[in-house]
């Protein structure tokens, strides 16, 4: 399937949010931990989150997880740590996205895990039983969610677990969103020094109401949107955000504050209506430090060149084990439209205003739901943008087309 996409000339318009993926998917291992049986409110329907609903409703001997990297994760601490037998595995994409620093770490607090294929890698046959838990070190600058996926055990295993991180701790926003979620289900789980987290061993506790606020990620595209729209009478709200969240993807309100969005809460201290509205950008360079929300990369990167804004992104050696590598994937279409991004290191993205002679041909998604968003407000400056396999955004906005058609947006199927 392919889209085509034309932008309108104003938006004046609502949007209610999807509920934020990171938290739906930590509450809901949580919750299960916890032996709840009422319903979470405000539980996002994406890809990612569908399937750890499905795997904790049903617990099947095989849990096929999809492309849903976060559930491959937190689900193989979870089984660990719950009694039952089981194998979890993915797509092929899945299958070669390393797995081998959390399997290690689980082993030493005692968990049964063998691989059933490719050493490293799933799919993972597990064994869960009661864990003992005690002290583990794990490398910080890998993916938070190896991280997250402990620290979420923790309360459970016989001695608690005491967790430090060597070298540099990457995206440690996400992190500090797993302990707020634990504690919101009254665990004694906190930062004791600069590189070390505790967790008391002491069950979670029964909530009977918890509701999970918007997604600060999905807002990204929407500070996209007003960035590149020209038209400067312009203004959206997005319904479901809170200004005092522990969403690390929040700072987006910052970095698009410098890019000529501003944002306007009508309250401040709990989930209100936030109004966007878009002035002149004089900004000519941007540097940032991404090691913190590398999510909204993709995004921030399509945005600065359709603004002509230079830049230099650090921290996004994340971005090489996500849903594809979207390094490669984020110089390779953006080729497509005229602008010439490098990379250093693996963790470097650099645009000097280089540019080629664009192709217009369809911009390709990679089975990444980022990718097909990120692009789609190129629309406001390349009209008729294409877009293939636009269908993947379900991973974590499904109803992201439906929004963009709410707004002014004309996208059609091509023929």
């Amino acid at each position: 399937m392919t889209y085509i996409i034309q932008a309108p000339q104003q938006i004046n318009s609502t949007i209610q949010l999807p509920a934020s993926k990171s938290i739906c998917n930590r509450a809901l291992v949580i919750h299960a931990m916890a032996g709840c049986t009422f319903p979470l409110s405000h539980l996002s329907d994406c890809d990612d989150t569908e399937v750890i609903v499905a795997a904790l409703r049903d617990m099947p001997e095989t849990i096929n997880i999809k492309a849903a990297g976060t559930a491959m994760r937190f689900m193989t601490a979870y089984l660990a740590s719950t009694p039952g037998s089981h194998t979890i595995t993915g797509t092929e994409r899945m299958k070669n996205r390393p797995i081998a620093i959390l399997v290690d770490a689980l082993r030493r607090l005692g968990a049964d895990i063998e691989y059933v294929e490719k050493e490293g890698f799933p799919p993972l046959r597990i064994e869960g039983k009661p864990l003992e838990g005690g002290q583990i070190e794990v490398v910080g600058s890998i993916s938070s969610q190896y991280i997250s996926a402990l620290l979420m055990i923790g309360p459970v295993l016989q001695k608690g677990l005491e967790l430090k991180l060597t070298g540099e701790i990457a995206s440690r926003p996400y992190i500090d969103l797993t302990l707020w979620t634990m504690r919101q289900f009254g665990a004694d789980a906190k930062w004791t020094d600069i590189d070390t987290i505790t967790i008391a061993p002491q069950p979670y506790a029964k909530i009977e109401d918890y509701t999970i606020e918007s997604d600060w990620s999905a807002s990204s595209y929407w500070y996209e949107i007003m960035a590149l729209n020209a038209n400067r009478d312009s203004e959206l709200q997005l319904d479901g955000l809170s200004d005092c969240t522990k969403q690390g993807d929040s700072v987006v309100k910052y970095i698009f504050s410098l890019l000529g969005v501003k944002s306007d809460f009508e309250l401040r201290d709990r989930i209100a209506p936030l109004k966007l509205k878009a002035h002149r950008c004089t900004l000519p360079r941007l540097d940032y430090d991404f090691t913190g929300s590398p999510d909204l990369a993709q995004t921030i990167v399509v945005a600065c060149c359709a603004m002509g804004v230079h830049f230099r992104f650090t921290g996004l050696a994340t971005l090489k084990i996500k849903e594809t590598d979207r390094i490669e994937a984020l110089k390779r279409e953006l080729r497509k439209v005229g602008y010439v991004i490098r990379d250093e290191n693996d963790n470097t993205l650099i645009w000097e205003g280089e540019t080629c002679e664009p192709t217009h041909e369809p911009i390709d998604t990679y089975e990444d739901h980022r990718m097909a968003m990120a692009f789609a407000p190129l629309a406001f400056k390349f009209p008729q943008l294409q877009i293939n396999h636009p269908e993947v955004v379900t991973k974590s906005y499904p109803h992201f087309w439906e929004d963009l058609r709410s707004v002014g947006f004309i996208i059609t199927e091509k023929a």
